[in-house]
């Protein structure tokens, strides 16, 4: 297992938290931290930007308040992700406060990372990639980062498509450092599982929305815990990358989901009208495309396993239920060995 020093002793779990937009504050991560998860935020949901410091001052001044209570568990370490893709006019400003304020963990996406991974490794902090494909993945790599994050089919948000089983055992043949799993993980018994198809971090998020810390509205997290598998639409309309969104929420906006797809409603920023998405890493110098694409703060992201989310516990109460369902996994194979003798 790749485990790197930053997380050895202060994971009671090995899960990082995935930053979610809107719903990932300092609540949501103070709380994954002091019980053993690694709490992530975007920094796109510091607004405005000089809230991002604010935020990670108080990130860090409450893990270590509980830190000093607590030396023999420490508290896991938090991250910040940054969006690199060109239409993010924050990127730099973001990186130059995540660099300043000496964040551990910071999480990168759709974009180029060898600045990041430069300017974080400096200090000595870590640099995760989110990557969709085995190109992607392999470039993340050539820019120098510490981990990767395969985000498979299926999970929330900006999801890829390929099936955890297929993209973790051919990223595996290249690369043996640190890899957290993502894609339709709710319980225990799923990180148990990532770990033994090769992954070291399960990458948990939509699961974490529908907590009583997370800063998303009531709405979206009864929604989450009412709709299954089959309310889950994966499309481009929205940000311009395909991704995986709940129906209701597409429905509750006056857009009927079933016309996405078939050119009765203009998506407005779909891939081929942002000059191309197919490879984030290429034309980054680029002028940045006209601004087609509408924040849709109510239309919400959500993976695939909400068919396992039956409650909106706190963090505390969540952890420590898969907690035991990770135990009960980890111990079902002797148990099955030993009821069939």
């Amino acid at each position: 297992m790749a485990i790197p020093e930053l997380f050895k002793g202060r994971l009671q779990l090995p899960i990082i938290g995935a930053p979610m937009f809107l719903a990932s504050g300092p609540e949501l991560v103070i709380a994954q931290c002091k019980n053993g998860i690694a709490g992530c935020f975007p920094a796109l949901n510091a607004r405005p930007a000089a809230e991002l410091a604010d935020w990670i001052v108080n990130i860090k001044s409450a893990l270590a308040d509980y830190d000093e209570a607590k030396p023999e568990l420490p508290s896991a370490p938090f991250g910040v992700n940054l969006i690199l893709h060109r239409s993010n006019d924050r990127q730099q400003a973001d990186l130059d406060t995540v660099v300043a304020h000496r964040v551990p963990l910071v999480v990168t996406s759709v974009g180029k990372p060898d600045e990041v991974a430069r300017r974080v490794q400096a200090y000595g902090g870590l640099v995760f990639h989110d990557v969709i494909s085995i190109e992607h993945a392999r470039k993340a790599i050539a820019c120098g980062v510490d981990g990767l994050i395969l985000v498979c089919a299926g999970a929330g948000g900006h999801g890829g498509m390929l099936s955890p089983f297929a993209f973790l055992r051919e990223v595996r043949k290249f690369w043996q450092g640190p890899i957290a799993l993502a894609g339709a993980i709710s319980d225990g018994s799923s990180i148990r599982a990532a770990e033994l198809m090769g992954a070291d971090f399960a990458y948990m998020g939509t699961r974490f929305i529908a907590t009583r810390e997370a800063a998303a509205q009531p709405e979206h997290k009864a929604m989450l815990v009412a709709d299954g598998s089959s309310d889950i639409v994966y499309t481009p309309a929205f940000s311009g990358i395909a991704a995986n969104y709940l129906r209701n929420s597409i429905v509750a906006s006056g857009i009927d989901p079933d016309l996405l797809e078939t050119g009765q409603i203009d998506k407005g920023s779909a891939a081929d009208k942002q000059g191309g998405k197919k490879d984030l890493f290429t034309d980054l110098d680029a002028p940045p495309p006209p601004k087609q694409a509408k924040a849709w703060k109510e239309i919400w992201a959500a993976g695939q396993g909400i068919g396992a989310i039956d409650d909106i516990p706190s963090i505390s109460e969540l952890v420590q239920r898969m907690g035991q369902e990770y135990q009960q996994a980890v111990n079902s194979p002797s148990d099955f060995i030993q009821n069939n003798k």
